[in-house]
Order: C-alpha cells, then sequence, then structure tokens
C-alpha cells in the first residue's frame, strides 16, 4: 500500500475512508516513523478524532488548514505521499447560504494548494471528493459524467469551480488527478445538521421536525460505508483524467424519508413542520453511474436497512456531538 495523504479524514465520509483503509492493520504496522496513512483535518465545528478512535494509533495526524500552503508543504515534505485523496470541504448547503467565504476559502483555495503541491512533488495519483450537486437538478432521467454544470447553492459553485480547477491540471499539466461524485451520504457519525440526523436528533427529544416546503424534494441515498469502497475502487482502479459517479439507485422524497424515520422511532406525524423553503433549492438528484461499476463496484446497503442501522446508531450515541 503507497503512502496516502488523507485530507477531511475526521470528518463524515472522510473517517468512513480512513477506517475502511486500516482495517486490519495493527499498531505496529501504521504506527512507525513512516505512517501509511496520513490524515490532515483542520477540526472545525464537524470534525472530530472521535470518528477515528477505532483505528487510533495507526495513521499520522496534522491539525492544519488545506489553505496554510506553508504548513501543507511541511507535512508533504516530511511524509513524502504518493498518493491524496481529497476529502475536506465545506459542505452544508445551509451554511453556504449564509456565508460564502468559507466555502471558496477552503473548497477552491484549498485544492489549488494541494493541486500545486501536488504537482510540485509529484504524486501518483490525486482522487477528489466533489458532488452530484454540481450538476444543478434533474426532473427527470439521471446525470451523467458528461452532464453539463449547472451549480444552484454557493457550496455547489465552490465544489464545481474546484472540479473545474482540477480539469484544467488534469489537461495542461497532465496532472494524475481523478473527480468522483457521489450522491447523499448517510451513515452514523454525520453531524446533525443535515437532513437525517437532524430528523432523528428532533424526534428523539421529541421536538418539531423541521421539513423544507412539502418535503417534494428528492435525493438519492448512499449508505456512507458504500461511499467509502467506492472511493477505495476508484483510488485502486480508476483511470487518471476521468470522473467516476457514485450512486445508488435509491431515491426517495424527503417526506418519505421523515415518515421513515419516525416510524423507525415509533414517533407521530404530528411531529412535522413545514418550514419556508431554502433559496435555490434543487427539486431532483439522479446519478447514472455506470461507469464506476466497470470498476467492480456497486453499493451494497439498501436505504430500508441503512437507515434502521443509523437510527440504531444515534440512538446509542445521543450526546456525542
Amino acid at each position: 500500500m503507497s503512502k496516502i495523504i488523507v485530507t477531511g479524514g475526521a470528518g463524515f465520509i472522510g473517517s468512513a475512508f480512513v477506517r475502511l483503509l486500516l482495517k486490519g492493520l495493527s499498531p505496529s504496522e501504521a504506527s512507525g516513523t513512516v505512517p501509511k496513512v496520513v490524515v490532515i483535518d483542520k477540526l472545525t465545528y464537524a470534525g472530530t478524532l472521535e470518528r477515528l478512535k477505532e483505528v487510533e494509533g495507526k495513521f499520522a495526524f496534522y491539525k492544519t488548514d488545506i489553505c496554510d500552503n506553508k504548513k501543507i508543504e511541511a507535512i508533504f515534505t516530511k511524509e513524502k505521499p504518493e498518493i491524496i485523496v481529497h476529502f475536506a470541504a465545506e459542505t452544508h448547503v445551509d451554511r453556504s447560504i449564509v456565508d460564502a467565504s468559507p466555502f471558496i476559502d477552503t473548497n477552491i483555495k484549498g485544492t489549488q494548494v494541494l493541486l500545486d503541491l501536488s504537482k510540485k512533488y509529484r504524486i501518483n495519483r490525486f482522487v477528489h471528493i466533489s458532488t452530484d450537486e454540481v450538476y444543478g437538478d434533474i426532473e427527470k432521467g439521471k446525470f451523467n459524467e458528461e452532464s453539463p454544470f449547472k451549480p444552484n447553492s454557493p457550496y455547489s459553485a465552490s465544489k464545481a469551480a474546484a472540479d473545474l480547477l482540477i480539469k484544467s491540471y488534469i489537461r495542461t499539466y497532465n496532472f494524475p488527478a481523478i473527480i468522483v461524485r457521489p450522491c447523499n451520504n448517510y451513515g452514523p457519525w454525520q453531524y446533525p445538521e443535515k437532513l437525517i440526523p437532524v430528523i432523528i436528533s428532533k424526534a428523539l427529544q421529541n421536538k418539531r421536525v423541521p421539513v423544507y416546503a412539502r418535503g417534494q424534494n428528492v435525493r438519492e441515498w448512499l449508505y456512507v460505508d458504500d461511499c467509502a469502497e467506492a472511493v477505495y475502487s476508484v483510488m485502486q482502479k480508476g483511470k487518471p483524467g476521468e470522473i467516476y459517479n457514485i450512486g445508488s439507485a435509491q431515491e426517495k422524497r424527503n417526506i418519505e424519508v421523515v415518515k421513515e424515520i419516525l416510524n423507525i422511532l415509533d414517533k407521530p406525524q404530528s411531529l412535522i413542520e413545514f418550514v419556508k423553503d431554502r433559496p435555490g433549492h434543487d427539486i431532483r438528484y439522479a446519478l447514472d453511474f455506470r461507469k464506476i461499476k466497470k470498476l467492480g463496484w456497486s453499493p451494497k446497503v439498501n436505504f430500508k436497512s441503512g437507515i434502521k442501522q443509523v437510527v440504531s446508531w444515534y440512538m446509542n450515541h445521543k450526546n456525542i456531538f
């Protein structure tokens, strides 16, 4: 296994990927002077090393902002990575609507810092975690990897900009980057600002459950461990210069997700409170992910069993955040 730097490795999806990478490694194998996995994370409000407790001692960790060129270069110089897997990002659409600045800084400028250093230190592979939201929304059909960009929030615009920057490096410098675009992830350890953990948290406290508009927006849901395995497959088998959608073919209207969670918790639907819709709210996302299937990956966890696992996890970790 090559030396891998994982940015955002203490975040929701990044930590799932780090746990996957380190499964089966003993502390002695991974805690020497030259560890195989290096995690860089700023540890913002949504990042926590608690997510990596089960693999503690198996990776090197740097609490660093990816926008800090000098500190990131010092890590590159010391660790001599061969592969970069770039999860670090500001990701919450609602926050981007209130203040886009952190999204521009981390998602665009931070990505540029990593690209320039990766080019300078001649890394072998750069895997960038993007989002299906760069395509905008689609009422019918599915987006493929060649679909045009139509981002509708400051968050998705910042991710689209990062994708375009990476594509320019691929073309101009023959840079060995691969872009992946996952659909909506859910699972244990997700910070309670996204739909599913918010609903679970509110319902467990018998509080009103907020649902935008009438809850008719459609999302494609992917269990976080499935996403981590997809990224791993791309890292191992993906072709530099290519883009891979990571989908699940499991579409749900938001109101269906909310009602499913309430049913699992045996809570009344009277807790649902419809609130004013989010500005620019995308109506539906759906991905054609036949391309990544050719690498041998496909999602394993169906939504019905996955959401039960997630609800159970939050019931057992009520004060985790």
